[in-house]
């Protein structure tokens, strides 16, 4: 262990009394058995923390230690010795539901009461602050987000003002921008931090920061913060990466090598899509009833709770899961990690491989790259980073408002989309210069100015790391020790275990894919076309932001005028898509042939599943490509059915702008079909959009032309 940076000064670290150490090893022992004890390093954590905070100084402890060190038994010891002397309840700042779970069924165990209040449990708030007010609660969990809302921010952290025992900021990093995970919601702590008797003690912890991370972290929870950092290598993983594998063939070798990684685990993926093909493919290859799962943020609270006590019991082989499986999920015997893709940063991914082999000797972790990872980095270094044109332009928005604005309201008064005015507030009211308030958002007055230098370093800290995961998957150096020193790791060494150092993969795996799977994988995922589901709202007024006259049409979507559900061939990155796609609008027979084919397929089981048989089949041109035309033709010969293209206009759509500038686009651009379609079932070819507003446009025409129906056929629903 190492203390750094000394900023103790002329603090001495504190000891528990006989008493205090009764609590601690009360609940250290209901944890972890009759024999355990906290050990030195985490004593002086919990000494400091509970010694600090009767001072009248309280102590700032921030902790950064490799994933399966015992963070959380600091904060619940600590926790037992300040209610023991009578202190307030511990708060405590987490990520994420899942981890939050996990933390209270281990509080309860310790002989902690424990709650929390969050999104899914809003039924329980009343009675919990009830509690929380009667001091019947030791513990309460809380999100980032959680801090930010201004109703729980009366109603709770009024209350708990100058009361609270210990705050706790789990997964610290996240505070710092310049972290792998920078939240602006996590800045609110820094509100909490203000507002605190300045007696009370605050730890925060992490297993991922590097040195300026730790330093920018450790100078916002103050200046005698102690650090408490220990080396990261992780003895028990076994890390391998193969490179160059196409997108199918990662499926491939997924399917195929995962019967022969030990015990259960997960396999992560980039997006949610990934997730459900991927499950898809290994079903295709083991058989439909093997023990995988698609595990995503977009799951309700109960199904994701129910998988992951499906995976701690080893009732899976595995989860495959986007990063909303990470932090703070704890199984001691998780036997593998697999990526299929890469994260753009290697602290990112020493956080999730870290999920593994906490209490085992030997576990596997895999990455496998793709060219394709690449531009996910490049996506990434920048996604984030403010527009300093659109930021003024909201503050603008804000300053000439009587009253408080909604995030609806300024997405039509600005024309951004929802999601980048929400992040745009968030930052402004990082720098002070918008503030949320129960009735909406309004501007603080504060100046704001573009940090130019500042992000500019951070795009560059981004791309070194994406450099770092370069050198890391073309192995040219050891793999823990690549991961380590990215985290500023001091006892950083090569490791003898990784693929690297081996020379080979861990045994009995290989970089074999055999072929047939891969054909397997590839015509089965071909053959599951997805439902496109139709609009039913027309989009918000929008009131700037667009190019000539708006959109005239409101409210709901008539039925007379609305699509019938239609379907997608090719969803987003798709890896058994990306090279057919590619071929095809460059103008490949084979390719055009193949397409052809999956397109007659995927209208036959439509037809067939819901009856409704096409009469004319007409085109919709929205990219510089002839896919739509060419498929709707080769659909018209093989059905024998007339049809035709229609017509749109030139002009570059709208790109990043919310739902009515883009709607108005297309309804001024899309005109009327050049044939009769009166009383026709129509099918819709579409060859690309994201949006699926000129699929919504061209239907309303259709069906003001007469057509009894209008079914789409989207051939690449892009991101």
């Amino acid at each position: 262990m190492s203390v750094f940076p000394a900023t103790l000064g002329t603090m001495t670290t504190p000891t528990l009394s006989p008493d205090q150490q009764r609590a601690a090893d009360a609940v250290i022992t209901s944890l972890a058995g009759p024999d355990a004890r906290l050990r030195d390093d985490q004593m002086t954590a919990v000494s400091t923390l509970a010694g600090g905070g009767r001072t009248g100084t309280g102590a700032r402890v921030l902790v950064v230690q490799a994933t399966g060190w015992g963070k959380s038994a600091v904060y619940w010891a600590a926790t037992a010795v300040i209610r023991g002397d009578g202190g307030g309840p511990t708060l405590i700042v987490s990520p994420l539901l899942s981890l939050m779970r996990d933390q209270v069924a281990a509080a309860e165990r310790g002989g902690l009461r424990a709650a929390t209040l969050n999104s899914s449990n809003f039924d329980e708030w009343s009675t919990i602050e009830d509690q929380l007010a009667g001091g019947e609660i030791d513990v309460l969990l809380v999100s980032p987000e959680r801090l930010s809302n201004p109703g729980f921010g009366r109603r709770v952290l009024d209350a708990l003002a100058g009361h609270i025992g210990l705050l706790v900021i789990d997964e610290a990093h996240a505070v710092s921008d310049w972290g792998h995970d920078f939240r602006p919601d996590y800045r609110r702590v820094s509100d909490v931090l203000r507002e605190l008797n300045p007696a009370t003690p605050v730890l925060a912890t992490t297993a991922t920061a590097n040195a300026r991370v730790t330093s920018d972290v450790a100078a916002q929870l103050g200046d005698d913060t102690l650090v408490l950092r220990g080396p990261l290598a992780r003895k028990s993983l076994h890390l391998n990466v193969i490179d160059n594998l196409s997108p199918t063939h990662r499926y491939g070798w997924v399917a195929q090598h995962l019967p022969a990684l030990p015990g259960s685990g997960i396999v992560y993926v980039l997006t949610v899509a990934d997730a459900d093909r991927l499950v898809g493919a290994i079903k295709a290859v083991q058989g439909s009833d093997y023990p995988v799962a698609a595990y995503s943020g977009q799951l309700d609270a109960q199904a994701r709770h129910e998988l992951e006590d499906a995976l701690l019991r080893n009732e899976v082989k595995a989860l495959v899961a986007t990063s909303a499986l990470g932090m703070g999920y704890d199984k001691p015997d998780l036997g593998f990690v697999v990526h299929v893709g890469s994260p753009p940063s290697p602290v990112s991914y020493y956080q999730q491989v870290g999920r593994a082999g906490r209490a085992l000797d030997d576990a596997v972790v895999m990455l496998l790259s793709s060219r394709t990872d690449d531009r996910i980095w490049d996506y990434f270094a920048t996604a984030t980073i403010p527009d300093p044109v659109k930021m003024h332009r909201l503050l603008e928005v804000l300053d000439t408002s009587e009253e408080p604005l909604s995030v609806p309201t300024l997405e039509s008064m600005t024309g951004y989309r929802r999601t980048r005015v929400e992040l745009m507030l968030k930052q402004l009211a990082v720098d002070g210069a918008t503030d949320r308030g129960s009735d909406g958002w309004r501007s603080t007055g504060r100046a704001w100015e573009f940090a130019a230098e500042h992000y500019a370093g951070i795009v560059r800290v981004r791309q070194r790391e994406a450099d770092i995961m370069r050198s890391y998957i073309t192995g040219q150096r050891c793999l823990m020790r690549l991961l380590t020193e990215s985290l500023d790791d001091p006892a950083a060494a090569d490791c003898g275990r990784c693929s690297v150092c081996r020379g080979e993969l861990t045994p009995p795996l290989t970089a074999e894919v055999d072929t047939e799977i891969v054909r397997t994988i590839t015509a089965s995922l071909r053959s599951s076309a997805t439902v496109l589901e139709p609009r039913k709202m027309w989009p918000p007024a929008t009131k700037s932001g667009g190019d000539g006259p708006g959109f005239p049409m409101r409210g709901r979507i008539s039925p007379d005028l609305a699509a019938r559900g239609g379907r997608v061939l090719a969803h987003a990155d798709a890896p058994e898509w990306a090279d057919l796609l590619g071929s095809a609008r460059s103008g490949d027979d084979a390719a055009l042939a193949e397409l052809g084919d999956v397109a007659v397929a995927t209208l036959a089981a439509w037809v067939r599943a819901d009856g409704v048989r096409p009469d004319q089949i007409v085109s919709l041109r929205l990219t510089g490509t002839t896919l739509a035309e060419t498929l709707a033709a080769h659909l018209r010969a093989v059905g024998r059915r007339p049809g035709a293209a229609m017509p749109v206009a030139p002009g570059d759509a709208p790109s990043d702008a919310p739902g009515g500038v883009e709607a108005a686009h297309w309804y001024h651009r899309i005109g009327t079909p050049t044939e009769d379609v009166a009383g026709q079932h129509v099918l819709l070819v579409v060859d690309a959009t994201t949006s699926g507003w000129p699929v919504t446009i061209a239907a309303a025409a259709l069906r003001s032309a007469g057509a009894a129906s209008v079914s789409p056929l989207l051939i690449h629903r892009t991101v």
